[in-house]
């Protein structure tokens, strides 16, 4: 089982805590192995939107496998704001430098940056808040106007609803594009946004529409996206004919059941091949026989 332990501090927005809590919520629900904990340095937290929250205040030993994640806080200003005590930064510090994953939101940024882990590596934040957390970190790159940026375990969000894309980059990474899909639709988000290659989102561009049976046939297709899919079984999942579904599917997307298939195949290759793999490793995780069609997919 993973666990996501957000770190509050005083003044937290909720939409920032709230949208990656929903994510990994519903992930939980789908069947995934998520478990959910609160931590801060005292055990009521007032947020931001006046509401008051309850947090344990031990911090929990984790594993690898485990998520830290820092929601925003009220800010105009970063300096004198989020403070955290050193033990509680020491905390932060060792789960990543153990292997661990650690992300923030909005101002959330500012914590990993006092732990040191924004030294040399590449981060963002809100808009608002971008000059001041480059004067702070000098040593970090700060990429402006993006909405998440993944940097060695270290994932930083534009803040606010950003969150949720975060939350479902990360469901995408460890579970595929099919689970991460599934979320979106529960969430009633069309899909997750893709960090700084929002251009390049196969779920983004091809699911936003309002077809509900096209909707469907997406799910299976992203479900199944190893999977050979004929265009009968697709049919049959949908209660439709061949005919309808190559009619509806097409006027939605702007493409057929199988070049969507074979999209979201290159963009999880994509992916794969970013992060180490094999052009050849790499097409047989996502469904292709061989790098061949992989190639010739990526080249146009």
């Amino acid at each position: 089982m993973t666990r996501v332990v957000f770190l509050l501090v005083p003044g937290v927005h909720l939409l920032d805590l709230s949208g990656p809590a929903q994510v990994f919520s519903s992930a939980a629900d789908l069947g995934l192995d998520y478990d959910l904990s609160y931590v801060a340095e005292t055990t009521s937290v007032a947020s931001a939107q006046g509401l008051t929250l309850h947090a344990d205040t031990a911090l929990p030993r984790l594993s690898t496998e485990d998520l830290i994640l820092t929601p925003g806080w009220r800010s105009p200003t970063l300096a004198n704001t989020g403070r955290l005590s050193e033990t509680t930064l020491a905390w932060l510090r060792d789960h990543h430098a153990a292997g661990g994953v650690v992300a923030s939101v909005c101002a959330g940024a500012d914590v990993l940056g006092r732990a040191g882990l924004l030294d040399g590596r590449r981060c963002t934040t809100h808009h608002d808040l971008q000059d001041e957390l480059e004067r702070r970190y000098p040593r970090a790159t700060v990429v402006r106007d993006v909405l998440y940026v993944v940097d060695s375990r270290v994932i930083t969000s534009a803040g606010i609803a950003s969150g949720i894309d975060l939350a479902l980059h990360l469901i995408t990474t460890r579970h595929g594009p099919g689970a991460a899909a599934s979320i979106a639709r529960t969430m009633v988000v069309y899909a997750r946004r893709n960090g700084d290659e929002l251009q390049s989102s196969v779920l983004l561009k091809h699911r936003s529409h309002v077809n509900e049976t096209v909707h469907r046939i997406q799910d299976v297709i992203e479900t199944r996206m190893t999977d050979r899919l004929s265009l009968a079984e697709l049919a049959r999942l949908s209660g439709c004919s061949e005919r309808t579904v190559t009619r509806l599917f097409s006027r939605a997307t702007g493409m057929t059941p199988l070049r969507y298939q074979q999209a979201l195949r290159v963009e999880r290759a994509e992916h794969l091949i970013g992060h180490g793999a094999t052009v050849e490793s790499a097409a047989r995780m996502v469904g292709f026989e061989d790098a061949r069609m992989l190639r010739r997919l990526r080249s146009r």
